[in-house]
């Protein structure tokens, strides 16, 4: 693609106030991209994209809206919540960070990387689903006024008790990987029928003893025994905060508390109906971010409860394990590999095939990818060729815009191998291409020469 974005056919909802203002759209970024390979002004041409996309934000979203309302569309209110979000969350982002780097290079490639993955992310998904062309990815959001109050109250609260400024990132995370985390599950019941919520809490180990540790003035630099403990009933006063100003969950009490591993985390974001996803930086300090799953997805023995019994074991257990398995990625110095594939059953036997030798991450879509590269940078992307509304094609070329991203390896995953789609996906100039009816020795096998073959 070299910097250009092509309208296809897919791309189009069949409604025409909508496909022309994506279509301009798309223009504009090629304009963009063509702007800074001549070399023009960084700051001129973010500052144009900055106005445009603001324009894009009051004038598209108003016509869309408006369009949506006219034919009763009941996502309304959720679609205007996903326009409200990159309109006051990611675009004053963007902005801050070309502020405060003085429009460095890599914060505006940056800048023309987000927007172009928010531009194909929400006209192939969300956009989408106004036509029933697919289902839209946030069905069961809390209402909009109890999300908004939510982010207020979370970000007041790490003030409050760790003087941190913070900066929602998505109000749609999504279960990326960032650095080393910890995954805290609590769960809630209310009255007779136990009526439960599912919160979780994942934090980066660095905001943790830069935080907490300095609070209780541990010398470390990792989680030890004592952290942990004192992580757990901290995060238990913040959520018992959060959920005080939140009337879906007044009267809730804790009924059970895990510590899960990244894995056990995956499996909670495989069922996707969250009610709030929220991810949070804090500058230097580290992400974090606060989770709320639907009710109804909520199921028993994920991991084992944390009882009053049990709660010395439980955390030196989970410590030790988080200790052998970084103790064997040292060790082994574990390549890192993202899956990315529509199909949840390729994803876990690609992982399940690769697990012991290599870090595995998973990504169900290109835009999912594009979220996980940033923020866990991979060895070797997997890339399902045939993928529906973004394809292994499109997935690259997005790839290939972000600097950061465009040396990163490729190899499709292709379910055919017919010499039309060979030629097609070679044409790419992709790392390689694997088939997926072979065996999965085979696979391994492939995957293990990529890696030991010499390096130019």
């Amino acid at each position: 693609m070299d910097g250009q974005l092509e309208w296809q056919e897919e791309y189009s909802t069949g409604v025409d106030v909508i496909d022309r203002e994506h279509q301009r759209l798309f223009k504009i970024v090629n304009k963009l991209f063509a702007f800074k390979e001549e070399g023009k002004d960084s700051q001129w041409t973010c500052q144009e994209g900055i106005k445009y996309f603001r324009g894009h934000a009051t004038k598209h979203f108003e016509d869309e809206e408006a369009y949506m309302a006219s034919i009763g569309y009941e996502g309304l209110e959720r679609h205007r919540r996903i326009h409200q979000g990159f309109r006051e969350n990611t675009l004053p982002a963007l902005e801050q960070e070309l502020e405060r780097t003085d429009y460095a290079p890599d914060a505006v490639d940056h800048f023309l990387g987000v927007c172009t993955g928010w531009l194909v992310g929400h006209t192939l998904t969300e956009d989408q689903a106004i036509t029933g062309k697919r289902e839209g990815t946030w069905e069961a959001l809390l209402p909009g006024q109890e999300l908004m109050e939510m982010k207020t109250v979370v970000a007041q609260l790490v003030f409050d008790l760790f003087r941190l400024e913070s900066q929602l990132v998505s109000d749609a995370y999504s279960g990326e990987k960032f650095g080393k985390g910890v995954y805290y599950r609590l769960v809630y019941g209310r009255g007779k029928e136990e009526q439960r919520q599912e919160v979780i809490l994942v934090f980066e180990e660095k905001l943790l003893v830069n935080t907490v540790g300095k609070i209780l003035g541990l010398q470390t630099s990792k989680l030890d025994s004592m952290l942990l403990h004192a992580v757990r009933y901290t995060a238990q006063q913040f959520v018992e905060r959060v959920i005080k100003r939140l009337p879906a969950m007044a009267g809730c009490k804790l009924k059970e508390e895990n510590l899960m591993s990244y894995e056990q985390f995956q499996r909670v974001f495989e069922r996707k109906q969250l009610q709030a996803s929220l991810l949070f930086n804090t500058g230097g300090a580290g992400y974090f971010a606060f989770c709320i799953i639907a009710p109804h997805l909520l199921e028993n023995g994920l991991v084992t409860p944390i009882e009053h019994d049990n709660a010395l074991a439980e955390v030196e257990k989970y410590l030790l394990e988080r200790e052998e398995q970084e103790k064997q990625e040292r060790v082994r110095h574990l390549p890192k590999v993202l899956i990315v594939d529509d199909s949840a059953t390729v994803r876990h036997s690609m992982e399940q095939l690769l697990r012991e030798d290599y870090e595995v991450a998973q990504a169900e879509s290109g835009v999912a990818a594009i979220r996980g590269m940033t923020l866990n940078r991979p060895d070797l992307v997997l890339l399902d060729y045939e993928m529906p509304v973004v394809n292994g094609k499109q997935t690259l070329e997005m790839f290939r815009l972000e600097r950061s991203f465009a040396e990163i390896p490729v190899i499709f995953l292709t379910g055919t191998d017919d010499p039309v789609t060979v030629r097609e996906l070679l044409s790419l100039k992709p790392a390689g291409y694997l088939l997926k009816y072979l065996k999965p020795a085979e696979i391994k096998q492939k995957i293990d020469a990529f890696f030991h073959q010499p390096k130019n």
